[in-house]
């Protein structure tokens, strides 16, 4: 089993024409789908998806391919290893993880071998927790999506810190000594930090999206630091960072694209580079990993019929310009439909009472149109 950004490192090593993962990232198994890398690693663009998608329709007695006439397979049994060294190479030859004990979450996904053993070649004293996939089992209440299962473990176990993957680890969330998780956007942060104090961050920018905290972005502002958001999505994110030059970008979530390592989000590099920076900075996790305060946040998802489309309804873009003006400047607020499911996405930021009041009263409106 291979984490997602495996096939995209591996890819790229290995001279293929495409790489491909089937997997349903951080959802249930239900909800497996198809990731594509080109030849250079890097996600495929929407046109070429579009495409794919378009032959994938037509009918298979069309001048499609036949499988006879594909070529042969051949399976290569030291690809974990192979990815183990790639990822272990991004951590300095000069440290060891040797004083720390760290729970890692692996949400009975890819990670499951590779990510334990990394951390424990690197020295560290690793207490693993789902890592028994059986193919169902893949994100069932555990992993980055349910950080609070790692933060009581760290707690029970007196670790340093606890690292969360989602199924194919391609993102990843921390819980400090104490129990308190740590988005992507505290990581975004503390990693443009340190890397802008050694001179190693490029374009004095960090790429992430709409959905990133306002704190993020005061907290870069300090730092003379630009945030550059793009559309939800972190292969918006990585086409903004190829466009402008910036080597770190990624989501709340917890994708992190560390373009001097890797071509996509991927949760082991990224861990290894905060590993790194606690490890040089002899500070506990809770000491360095909340680099700004977050200013307030609540995202609401409201489930509309599939295909429905309330944002476009005059009702609804009224209530979203009266919410804006509410805000008087102090806030943010971000409708959007999901690109997975039918479901639309409600996220504000401020003074809580007010954004509890915005955002439901969205929602009412939001349910009266579909």
């Amino acid at each position: 089993t291979l984490p997602t950004p495996a096939v995209a490192t591996l890819t790229r090593s290995l001279r293929a024409d495409l790489g491909v993962m089937i997997t349903a990232s951080h959802n249930p198994f239900e909800d497996n789908g198809i990731k594509l890398f080109g030849p250079d690693g890097m996600k495929l663009n929407d046109d070429a998806e579009l495409q794919i998608e378009s032959l994938m329709e037509r009918d298979p007695s069309d001048d499609l391919a036949q499988p006879r006439n594909l070529g042969r397979a051949k399976r290569i049994d030291d690809a974990q290893a192979r990815y183990l060294e790639i990822a272990k190479a991004t951590f300095p030859r000069e440290l060891r993880l040797s004083d720390l004990r760290i729970v890692v979450d692996c949400a009975n996904g890819s990670a499951y071998k590779v990510a334990p053993t990394a951390l424990w070649e690197l020295g560290a004293e690793v207490i693993p927790m789902n890592v028994k996939p059986d193919g169902f089992n893949i994100n069932d209440g555990c992993g980055a999506v349910m950080p609070q299962l790692m933060a009581k473990e760290v707690v029970r176990e007196r670790a340093d810190l606890g690292i969360a993957f989602d199924g194919d680890a391609d993102r990843l969330i921390i819980c400090d000594e104490k129990g308190q998780i740590v988005d992507g956007d505290q990581l975004l942060g503390l990693i443009a930090g340190e890397w802008n104090q050694k001179g190693r961050l490029k374009k004095k920018s960090v790429v992430s999206t709409v959905m990133s905290n306002l704190g993020l972005e005061h907290y870069l502002e300090s730092q003379k630091l630009k945030l550059d958001r793009t559309k939800v999505g972190d292969r918006y994110v990585l086409e903004r960072m190829r466009k402008t030059g910036a080597n770190i970008g990624g989501e709340q979530s917890g994708h992190l694209i560390l373009s001097d390592f890797s071509t996509t989000g991927d949760g082991l590099i990224a861990a290894l580079q905060v590993l790194e920076i606690l490890v040089r900075g002899g500070k506990r996790a809770s000491e360095a990993c909340r680099v700004f305060e977050p200013i307030p946040q609540i995202l609401k998802n409201v489930r509309v019929a599939r295909g429905s489309d309330p944002l476009s309804t005059p009702k609804v873009k009224a209530a979203i310009a009266k919410a804006d003006k509410q805000l008087n400047g102090e806030g943010r607020i971000l409708v959007r439909a999901s690109g997975t499911e039918p479901v639309i996405r409600i996220m504000a930021e401020g003074d809580r009472d007010v954004i509890e009041d915005i955002i439901d009263t969205i929602a009412e409106v939001i349910l009266a149109e579909v």
